[in-house]
C-alpha cells in the first residue's frame, strides 16, 4: 500500500496562494496600464492645447484668454505630474506583484519536486513488493514441483 504524499496540504495551499497571486498580477497590470493610458491622454490633450495656445498668439488673443489658456495648461502640468505619481506607485505594486506570483511559481515547483519523488519512491517500494511476491511464488511452484515429480504437466 502505497503512503500518501504529507506535503499534500501544502501543495493545495500553495496552488490557492499562486492563483490568487495570478489574479492580483493581472489586476495589477490592468491598473498600470490604465494608468498609462491615462498619462498618455494628458499628455496628448495637453500638446493639443498648447498647439492651440500658439495658434491663437498667432492670430492675437487678449491677455483674459491667455491667462485662460495658461491657467488651464498649468492645471494640465499638474494633473500629469499626479499621474506621472500613480503610473510609477502602479510599476511599483505591479513588480511587488510579480515577486509575490514568481515566489509561489518557485514553491509550487519545488513541491511538485518533492511529489514527483515521493511517488517514485512509493513505485519502487510497490514494484520491490510485487518482484518479492513473485519470487516467493516461483520459489513456492519450484519447490512444490521438486516435492511432487508425478503432477508436472509434459
Amino acid at each position: 500500500m502505497t503512503k500518501p504524499f504529507t506535503l499534500q496540504p501544502l501543495i493545495d495551499l500553495t496552488q490557492h496562494q499562486n492563483e490568487s497571486a495570478t489574479r492580483k498580477l493581472g489586476q495589477l497590470n490592468q491598473l498600470q496600464q490604465s494608468a498609462q493610458q491615462k498619462l498618455d491622454t494628458l499628455m496628448e490633450y495637453r500638446k493639443d492645447y498648447q498647439n492651440r495656445l500658439q495658434e491663437a498668439t498667432l492670430g492675437g488673443m487678449d491677455p483674459a484668454q491667455l491667462r485662460n489658456f495658461q491657467h488651464f495648461i498649468n492645471k494640465l502640468d499638474e494633473a500629469i505630474n499626479h499621474q506621472r505619481k500613480v503610473v510609477e506607485q502602479s510599476k511599483i505594486s505591479t513588480q511587488i506583484g510579480r515577486t509575490e506570483f514568481d515566489t509561489t511559481q518557485r514553491k509550487l515547483k519545488s513541491f511538485d519536486a518533492l511529489q514527483q519523488r515521493h511517488f517514485e519512491a512509493q513505485k519502487k517500494i510497490a514494484e520491490k513488493a510485487e518482484q518479492k511476491m513473485l519470487d516467493e511464488h516461483t520459489g513456492r511452484m519450484a519447490a512444490y514441483k521438486m516435492n511432487n515429480p508425478g503432477n508436472q504437466t509434459k
